[in-house]
């Protein structure tokens, strides 16, 4: 690769807010960022035509990550254009109930996404990243991964694992100066979270005392995506406020 070509990033999951923001992070940071989306490709293109009015690299793309041939597929068609050298996997999913009362589906189904979905996007990436000699694997897990979190035992798996997972990869490519780490964001301002979380409740659980902002978890990510985090590997940087 031109030492002038600027370096590939995919955020999945990145027509959401912290995707977006992410993907708006990366792009200003020098990556050409592709906008993963599945249902939601309409979100993932308006993220990349905002950022194509800024002069800066950018596309979007659609697939399932719980189908592993239709993942591979579009991957395939994505390393047309070279090695992707930064992942960041941040598709995921939450269908809340107390184990108890949960489906087998709710079960299945966010496991599906955050942790099948991680290795479905991820291991046919590997070998270009690792020709290149340069890598970054960023995993967006979840408090509840760290936690756990009353009525989330599939989300919490599904984070929990990831961490596992994550840990295990970076041994695996720290001598191919390939780093992975892990996000583990708390109670963030979005979508998700609006009509969950009311302003006194996150008083009581947060002693930082208010929601996160998907930026925050993007300049978290830009770090661990930077030159400057080369011997940052194997670590779960959690943003949260300062919950325990």
């Amino acid at each position: 690769m031109p030492e002038n070509t600027p370096k590939r990033a995919l955020i999945t999951g990145g027509s959401g807010d912290i995707g977006a923001a992410i993907a708006s992070q990366l792009a200003a940071d020098g990556y050409e960022v592709i906008v993963h989306a599945n249902r939601q490709l309409a979100k993932a293109q308006g993220v990349v035509d905002g950022l194509l009015t800024q002069g800066y690299a950018a596309q979007a793309v659609q697939f399932d990550v719980t189908h592993p041939q239709e993942t591979q597929a579009a991957l395939e068609a994505l390393l047309q254009d070279g090695a992707i050298q930064v992942i960041v996997n941040n598709a995921g999913i939450h269908d809340d109930a107390v184990m108890a009362g949960m489906s087998h589906e709710q079960w299945q189904n966010v496991i599906d996404v955050s942790l099948n979905g991680f290795f479905n996007v991820t291991q046919p990436l590997l070998l270009p990243m690792i020709r290149t000699r340069w890598g970054r694997i960023i995993n967006i897990a979840s408090i509840a991964g760290v936690m756990g979190n009353r009525g989330q035992t599939n989300y919490a798996a599904a984070k929990a694992g990831l961490i596992g997972a994550s840990k295990s990869l970076a041994l695996e490519l720290a001598s191919r100066k390939i780093t992975v780490n892990v996000v583990a964001p708390g109670i963030i301002a979005g979508s998700m979270t609006e009509d969950v979380f009311s302003p006194d409740t996150i008083k009581q659980m947060v002693p930082a005392q208010r929601a996160g902002t998907p930026q925050e978890v993007a300049h978290a990510v830009s770090f661990l995506a930077s030159e400057q985090a080369a011997y940052i590997t194997s670590q779960v940087i959690q943003v949260n406020g300062g919950m325990a």
